[in-house]
This record gives structure tokens, sequence and C-alpha cells, in this order.
């Protein structure tokens, strides 16, 4: 069996024999994000596979669903026709071929023609074993796109039947344009949108939150974070309200085809600007695609109706490096050093901008771990200060506790002396232990830096990370100890072996090169 596994916009063509023990096929990408969602797609299409082979039972379709399956095929010959993405050939009179720098549309349009008319005696012979061999590749792999490996043999001929005219269709409308009619072509209206076998009805009360829900119960017991809990619930409670309904069986692809576009046109209320490509895909439609998953495979739906539909993310503009120029560390730094706290200020929200930036310049560490530190993280070992990075205080990406020593600029400019003022608790969240507060810190301190570097094109807290690991670089400090300082997985499997110790890592800090302010 030939299974069409999606792979973003594209479909990898995978054979599979009784002696196959697994299935391995490239992602094509190395972008983790695009990762996560592919492999969200593939392994919900290879579910939906591996169930109806189980299962043993080919399926049923009724005339619609033949007719709307067909009419993929007919869409994608009658789309207009782009001759950039041609090469045309053609054979002397002593048989040798060459490339032919032009295309004779006029010859093409006649060659579309033919194969019209011949589709059409095609149709006319009815003949069953003449169109499985013409267009049965065809249907295998349209219905393997939508999880279903065999129909019976009631429905066979009638999808034979279809996919012939549909592609005799698709030609005639392909001749037609490059004969240089490119007016609305009415037959595109008639094929109907495509219906899943056996999709559930609107009746069964399965809410979309609640599946949300019940997902993250198993969810968390695996060790997701509850940031992935947080996004996933956004993206449902927006398709709940751009459906104005929160049935969960009543989702169809269609539905989600209509939100993608609702998505990208809208515009974000705090920053002016619409969603990009890659927050709609690896936000709202991969966190949907894989609650739906989960409830297939848990039986509490037949079918996902987001299998296959996702955004082709192109690669994005980048204007600039992704680290501080020494004039923005300079600025940012300075702001920091010089902030003074308010009569009634919170201690925490004082704190979060005079050390969180000088600590992400000297450790590298994301803002949301350094914001989440409790004065329980900071110890002294020795002659050195150092902090906890770890997920008892909240969220840390890989789930690993990692110690970083305090560089000593930050021990002289009096780190340490304000932990020991500190109350028990977290240092620089005010507002209580709960993501909200940790999100709220967050936010106050995007907006203290944006009152200093305002280039929309830097990611004013991230960009730390970025300059640590150059500035490091810079300074002859080993890649393995930086990755370890910073949290970020080997390069290789060799590099996994052995590990950083806190002695290598006080050293580099002393090699690490200090900041000035002015």
């Amino acid at each position: 069996m030939k299974l069409a596994v999606p792979i973003g916009e594209e479909t990898a063509l995978v054979t599979i024999t009784p002696k196959t023990e697994s299935i391995r096929f490239s992602l094509k990408t190395g972008d983790p994000s695009v990762v996560k969602s592919r492999q969200a797609d593939a392994v919900a299409y290879l579910e939906q596979i591996f169930r109806s082979l189980r299962e043993n039972r080919p399926v049923a379709l009724t005339h619609r669903q033949a007719v709307a399956l067909s009419g993929e095929l007919y869409r994608a010959w009658a789309s207009d026709y782009d001759h950039r993405n041609s090469i045309s050939f053609v054979q002397n009179a002593d048989g040798t071929v060459e490339r032919e720098d032009s295309l004779d549309l006029d010859l093409m349009a006649t060659a579309y023609a033919s194969i019209v008319e011949k589709l059409g005696r095609l149709k006319e012979d009815g003949d069953s074993a003449n169109m499985e061999n013409a267009v049965g590749p065809l249907v295998n792999r349209l219905l393997l796109a939508r999880g279903i490996p065999a129909i019976d043999a009631a429905s066979r001929p009638m999808v034979l039947v279809e996919f012939v005219k549909a592609l005799r269709e698709g030609m005639e409308a392909r001749g037609r344009k490059l004969g240089g009619d490119y007016s609305p072509d009415p037959r595109s209206e008639r094929f109907p949108e495509w219906k899943a076998p056996g999709s559930p009805k609107a009746t069964s009360g399965i809410s979309l939150t609640g599946l949300v829900e019940s997902w993250w119960q198993e969810a968390k017991a695996s060790g997701l974070t509850a940031s992935t809990h947080e996004s996933y619930r956004k993206a449902a409670a927006t398709l709940t309200e751009f459906l104005k309904n929160d049935d969960a069986t009543r989702v169809a692809a269609n539905d989600l085809v209509r939100f993608k576009d609702h998505l990208l046109a809208s515009v974000n209320p705090k920053t002016g600007k619409t969603l990009s490509a890659k927050t709609v895909k690896d936000s709202y439609l991969s966190g949907l695609r894989s609650v739906f998953t989960w409830a297939v495979n848990n039986r509490k739906m037949e079918a996902n109706p987001a299998t296959g539909i996702t955004i082709k993310v192109g690669k994005q503009r980048r204007l600039r490096e992704s680290w501080f120029t020494p004039k923005e560390i300079t600025a940012i730094l300075t702001a920091s050093a010089n902030v003074r706290k308010g009569l009634k200020e919170k201690p925490q929200r004082h704190g979060l901008k005079r050390w969180v930036p000088w600590l992400c310049a000297y450790t590298g560490a994301r803002v949301g771990e350094i914001v989440q530190l409790r004065k329980e993280d900071v110890r002294k070992d020795g002659k050195d200060w150092i902090i906890a990075i770890t997920p008892e205080a909240g969220t840390v990406k890989d789930k690993e506790r990692r110690e970083v020593p305090l560089h000593p600029h930050l021990v002289e400019t009096g780190f340490p002396a304000f932990v020991e003022a500190a109350a028990d608790g977290h240092l620089f969240m005010w507002s209580g232990a709960e993501r909200a507060a940790w999100r709220t810190a967050k936010n106050r301190l995007t907006e203290f830096v944006r009152t200093v570097v305002k280039d929309p094109n830097i990611q004013p807290n991230h960009a730390w990370r970025h300059t640590f690991k150059t500035m490091g670089s810079e300074a002859g400090i080993q890649d393995k100890v930086l990755d370890a300082i910073c949290g970020h997985d080997p390069r290789t499997v060799g590099e996994g072996y052995g590990g950083v110790t806190l002695v290598t890592k006080a050293r580099a800090m002393e090699a690490f090169p200090r900041f000035k302010v002015s």
C-alpha cells in the first residue's frame, strides 16, 4: 500500500508491505516549530489509516462524496497554467531530442483536446477495468489523503466514473485557458464540499472547551507545560467564538479553512498588526489538530476535521541581527541601573526593572526563567554565587534544572544584597505565583525595555540570549559551556556525553566581558 502522508503543502509517498516494521520519511524542515506541526499532521494521518485497517472494513461512499472527492482532481487540472513551471522538448527528424526555449501553447491545447477525446470514449465505454487502469492510482491517492485505505465494491465503479468525468472536464478547462479563455468557470461550482464518511452528528453534545480540558488532564500527566494548555485553550475559545457554537462534532474542515482565513485577516488590538502566518499555523491550527487527534484516539470523535489544514509559511524577512548592538546594550543596562523605586511601588516590580535585564545579559537565560526566580533559588557556593533555574519555580522549556554562576559584575553591583534583603518567595513577581502574574511581569519588562530600544525588528527580551551567545563566543568560551549555561540541548550525541561542571561555568563567567553603562 502506498500512503500519502501530508508534509506541509506537499505529500510524502511511503510504500508499506507486510514486512514493514517502521515508517520513515523526511519532514523537509529543520525549524523546530514546523517540525512539531508537521509531525502532528503525519501522526494524525497515520492514526486514521491504521484505525481503518484495524477495523478491516471498506468504507461506503455516497454519490455526493464521490463527486466531492473528484472535485480535487478537477481543481488541480482546471487551475491556471503557469508556463514558467514547464520545460518543452522537441524531437528532430534524425530522432534526437532537444529542449525548446519557447512553448507552443496552441500545440499544447491540441494535445489536451486529444486527451479529452480519449477520456470521453473511456467514459462512454464504461469498462471499469479500463477506468481502473486510467485513474485508479489517482483514486487511491486521494482516498488515502483523506485517511481511507479502501472503499467497498459498490462505491468503486461510481468513484471511477466521477474521476474520469472530472479529469476530462479539468483537461477541457486547461485547454480552454491555453487557448486564451480565462472566463469564470461555472463547472467548479458543481463539486460539493467533502464530508467524511460517518461524520459525527451535530447533536452529540461534545463541547470543544470540554475536549481541551479532557485532553489536558492526560497531557499534563505526560509532562506537557501549562503554556501549551494555555495556547490550546485560547485556540479553542477563539474558534468557538468564530463559529458561534461550542459543539466539537459540528466543526468541519471547511469551518477551519474559514477560521484560518479569518485569523490571517484579524488585527491584534494591542499591536495594530495582523497575526502572522506562523502564529496562525503553530499556535492555532496545530493546537486544534492535536486536541482533535486526541479526541479521535479516545473515541470521542470519529474524524479529525483539522487533518491536512495548514499554512505554507515563507521565510520571514530579517532586517537586522538577532542580538543587541553595543549602543542598545548600554542604553538598556544604563536605564536599568538608574531606575528609581516609586513611593508605593512593590519591591518586586522595582526589582524586575533593576535586575532582570542585567541577569539576562549575564546568563543568557530566557526572560521567563529569570522573572520566576525565587529567593531560595539564589545561594552562595564557596566563593561563587549561584542561581538555580528550575521547573519547581515555573516554566522551564526543557523541564530540566540547571545552575548558573553569577558573573562577578552582578555580585559587585549588589544583586546578592538585593536577594538577601528581599522577602521569601518570588523576587520579581508581585501579584501572585500564578501564570497570570508571571505573564504580567514579563509584559511590564517588555514595556520598560521598549522605552529604550524602539526598533520593532528586535525582540526586546529574547535578544539577550543571542547577545550572550555571541559575546561568549567572541570571548573564546566553548560552545558546549555556553549551551549548558543557556539551557540549550547538545548539538550532537557526542556532546551529550559528559557534563559541564559549576567550576567550568564559573570560569566561563570570569572570562565573559563586562558590560559598561554610561
